[in-house]
């Protein structure tokens, strides 16, 4: 019964979302798998995105470092915004580094026509300065954005997916993002 009323809820909340403004789609996209799960900003919300793909029973790939040669044999790139500067640092990698990479890799999902999906798991103690210049740059590449709504109490991802025509789903809590992954993944 809880799963019917966090189903309904996030169909609510996307419809309105959609109602609200013509530039947002007003049908969810469907993505293909298998999928790659990759960090953007080296949170360990990436490992919670792949613990949620394995709940929804979705076929993924986790690579926190991943380039455009992980790109193979995946049809959707799930990219996980949030940025951890222990987490970078964990990496080896400082900001430039990893916006190089994600850049990368977004112009090689580009190329070969693979869809990106966009997470922001940590809700508002996940954003600051360095998440939201994340969230400015890579968010447009997104054909879709899943976020905890927390995470967008300044309206950010709204603004974004307004302007870029990409449709925003807004979910209470994490764990809630395993029904529409389920929903937007053709199996």
């Amino acid at each position: 019964m809880n799963m019917w009323r966090t189903l309904i809820a996030n169909l609510i909340i996307f419809c309105g979302i959609a109602a609200s403004s013509p530039a947002v789609q007003t049908a969810p996209p469907a993505f293909e798998l298998p999928l790659l799960i990759t960090s953007a900003g080296q949170s360990a919300d990436v490992s919670i995105a792949s613990m949620l793909a394995k709940k929804a029973e979705l076929t993924a790939t986790l690579s926190k470092l991943a380039t455009g040669k992980d790109l193979e044999n995946h049809k959707t790139l799930v990219l996980v915004l949030g940025a951890s500067m222990k987490g970078l640092g964990s990496a080896g990698l400082d900001t430039g580094k990893e916006y190089e990479r994600i850049r990368a890799l977004l112009a090689e999902a580009k190329k070969k026509n693979i869809p990106v999906l966009c997470l922001h798991l940590g809700g508002e103690q996940r954003r600051g300065e360095l998440t939201d210049k994340m969230i400015e740059e890579f968010l447009p590449s997104a054909k879709m954005a899943l976020i905890v709504k927390s995470g967008n109490k300044d309206g950010l991802f709204t603004k974004i997916c307004k302007e870029k025509n990409i449709p925003l789903v807004e979910i209470e809590k994490t764990l809630d993002t395993v029904e529409p992954l389920k929903s937007i993944f053709k199996k």
